[in-house]
């Protein structure tokens, strides 16, 4: 089934209709999505990572959990199939899916799915739309990056914080220093680099497109990414799709704080969902790049909009009195595009 996930979209496999083994399942995904090949026009890939992604879904044994997800990032232009990363956009088609499949039997009005992320071993719930006990993607949500409006699908992280890297910081810093440049390495579900626009010598409201083309930008990033991997506890990350890259300056647009993100190669169009959580995270620790550039709202419970290159992502962070940060929800929509079959080169 192919599925709009957020601000993604990408190919949703049960886990015993792929090829059985890494190396045959990679391989397969490769040829579907059309990868290497930067317009992957021999495949279903959209020619960006946001359009080369899959989830793979299984029936959990797991107590309290419905279905487990494996999120893979399948590279465009090299043959790379990674599951070093969740996906927080993907994650928000789960849900629909694992109902359309049969693997769960959904409530009238709406059913909440507990999804287990087998990248990392952490837990979301998400609450789907179903009106009658059956999905519906129809609904007056709206969110940034995405055209019109769909059925709303809220999603409840828990314990993600270090849930790639071992830690909220991995190095027990809240800065460090790589490059010459003050960055928070963080991972709040997803590992991070966060750090001042200003200090990369742009503004932080440039176009994705202007900053994909500034070469001495892109080289000072990768040169900061491959030092902080093996700091972040995720070795060698040449081949890998973490840590984001994020920089950060003052909110244009009345939220908490504006941010331009590379994934790690190309700068988002807007920004990961779990990304989102962990800038948002960065963005209460004192003394952190982030914080620095921040607006903070009062309360134990934070609405903190992450904005980004196409609109804005809100986070809702409930802060506990010693300053940790105990939940994250976020809220996302996901469509059912298309329900068939697709072949690998071979034909199967």
């Amino acid at each position: 089934m192919w599925m709009r996930g957020g601000t993604s979209k990408g190919g949703y496999f049960l886990a015993d209709e792929l090829p059985a083994g890494r190396e045959a399942r990679d391989a397969f995904l490769l040829e579907m999505m059309g990868s290497p090949d930067a317009r992957q026009i021999d495949g279903m890939g959209g020619a960006d990572p946001l359009t080369s992604k899959v989830a793979v879904v299984r029936k959990s044994d797991r107590p309290g959990i419905d279905v487990d997800y494996l999120f893979l990032q399948v590279f465009v232009d090299r043959a790379v199939v990674s599951d070093s990363q969740n996906c927080g956009n993907i994650l928000a088609g789960i849900g629909p899916f694992a109902i359309e499949r049969g693997l769960i039997t959904a409530k009238d009005g709406t059913t909440d799915v507990s999804i287990y992320m087998e990248n990392t071993g952490q837990v979301a719930v998400a609450t789907v739309a179903t009106p009658g006990g059956v999905p519906t993607y129809a609904g007056d949500a709206r969110i940034d990056g995405v055209p019109g409006t769909a059925a709303a699908v809220p999603i409840a992280f828990r314990d993600t914080a270090g849930s790639s890297c071992g830690a909220l910081l991995p190095t027990g810093n809240v800065v460090d220093v790589i490059e010459g440049v003050a960055v928070t390495m963080i991972d709040n579900g997803m590992p991070c680099v966060v750090m001042r626009a200003a200090d990369l010598g742009i503004t932080g409201d440039e176009p994705p497109k202007e900053l994909e083309g500034n070469a001495a930008l892109r080289e000072k990033l990768e040169a900061i990414r491959l030092k902080a991997g093996p700091l972040m506890n995720l070795g060698d990350v040449t081949d890998k799709s973490v840590p984001k890259m994020t920089m950060v300056s003052r909110a244009k647009n009345g939220g908490a704080i504006a941010t331009r993100t590379f994934i790690p190669h190309r700068c988002h169009a807007a920004i990961g969902v779990l990304g989102a959580v962990s800038v948002a995270t960065a963005c209460l620790l004192d003394g952190s790049p982030a914080a620095e550039l921040a607006s903070i709202p009062d309360g134990a419970e934070k609405l903190l909009s992450i904005e980004h290159p196409t609109g804005e992502m809100t986070v809702v962070a409930t802060v506990e009195p010693d300053g940790t940060v105990s939940r994250t929800a976020i809220l996302r929509t996901a469509r059912k595009l298309f329900d068939g079959t697709v072949f690998g080169r071979s034909g199967g």
